[in-house]
């Protein structure tokens, strides 16, 4: 889910975050959907960027 949501993140939001920031937006999903935050402002901090990432060819 994690090199999927890095993908999402670089494409649509064009920020080139690392596996562990993409988990943590994963789970700021989750946790929004059983929270049922609606109408509420989710906060979450992505530690890192994607730059190590980009020889693996993860963005492509």
């Amino acid at each position: 889910e994690a090199f999927s949501m890095a993908k999402t993140i670089a494409r649509t939001e064009g920020l080139l975050v690392g596996i562990t920031s993409a988990a943590t937006v994963v789970a700021a999903i989750k946790m929004q959907n059983i929270l049922n935050t609606q109408g509420k402002t989710v906060v979450a901090l992505l530690p890192d960027t994607g730059q190590r990432y980009i020889s693996m060819g993860i963005y492509n």
